[in-house]
């Protein structure tokens, strides 16, 4: 709290928004909760898109994410010519969920340590203040997506080298629309998550919630869909729909069959898909600014 504090003196004068933003990225930059929960998606995302399909490429064996796929398509998969189709792949479910957690305890941590508290009773206004926080978190995203498609195409490079296999990358247009994909994505989850620690005004409950309904809830309400049409229709509204058919569509993916990437669907169009996502994007930050806006701050 003293850091950011110190970095704010001179909000009195210039743009506040841009100082709370410069503030707060200092304040993610120097927290190691963030660098682990990073590091984390990271490790997770190096696992099951690289290392678990090479070395089952490698052993000619098969496992749960590889079942009914030939040792040709697995190589297709790893080399930088399938990029496009891997970076997003696991952040509609993993990597969204890890999102939720960061934008949970990016809100949630302000209010168990008293940051706001003291920032909001002291200035810049409230607005500002939510404004730059968003922002930072906003930079924070853009900056793991960053990080994952180096990481993705350090991975396939490797791969390529090794296999004396071809080192071109997908058509610029591919790459462009699967790395902006790839941000709305885990833009729209971290908000959500922020949204949660604004609302529990506690990282540890608005994690626990933000992972439950991102790895459990959701699930089970499709799952009850197939039953019962109005929850299906529910679920069509649903933030990991949404962004699970975005993706899915956009790579074709085939959910149900054996070699189906968890979290990836079909039940929406693309353009609905993005409308949703686009919409939550919205929707979102604006009922935390509500909230903000509406309650005390102790």
């Amino acid at each position: 709290m003293t850091t950011v504090l110190e970095t704010r003196d001179d909000t009195t004068s210039g743009n506040p928004v841009l100082h709370s933003t410069r503030a707060d990225l200092l304040r993610l930059r120097k927290w190691p909760a963030v660098w682990v929960t990073v590091g984390a998606w990271l490790a997770l995302n190096a696992m099951f898109a690289y290392l678990f399909n090479y070395i089952t490429y490698s052993s000619g064996d098969t496992n749960f994410s590889t079942e009914g796929e030939s040792r040709a398509e697995l190589l297709a998969g790893l080399l930088p010519s399938g990029l496009a189709h891997t970076i997003p792949q696991g952040m509609p479910l993993f990597g969204g969920a890890i999102m939720m957690v960061l934008g949970a305890i990016v809100a949630g941590n302000g209010y168990g340590w008293g940051t706001w508290k003291t920032v909001l009773t002291q200035g810049p206004s409230r607005t500002s203040t939510l404004l730059g926080s968003l922002s930072a978190t906003s930079v924070l995203v853009a900056v793991v997506v960053a990080a994952t498609v180096v990481t993705d195409y350090a991975m396939s490079l490797a791969v390529a080298v090794g296999q004396s296999q071809s080192t071109a990358l997908p058509a610029l247009g591919d790459l462009a629309q699967s790395v902006g994909i790839a941000f709305l994505v885990m833009e729209m989850w971290a908000l959500a998550g922020y949204l949660l620690g604004t609302i529990a005004r506690s990282p540890a409950v608005s994690v626990g919630l933000g992972l439950v309904w991102a790895l459990v809830i959701e699930q089970l309400l499709r799952g009850v869909g197939g039953s019962l049409a109005w929850v299906d229709s529910f679920t069509h509204v649903l933030p990991g729909t949404a962004a699970g058919s975005l993706v899915g569509q956009m790579v074709g993916a085939k959910p149900g069959t054996p070699d189906a990437t968890p979290g990836l669907l079909d039940a929406l169009s693309y353009d609905r898909a993005l409308l949703t996502v686009a919409a939550y994007l919205v929707v979102l930050p604006l009922t935390t600014w509500w909230m903000v806006r509406r309650r005390d701050v102790t």
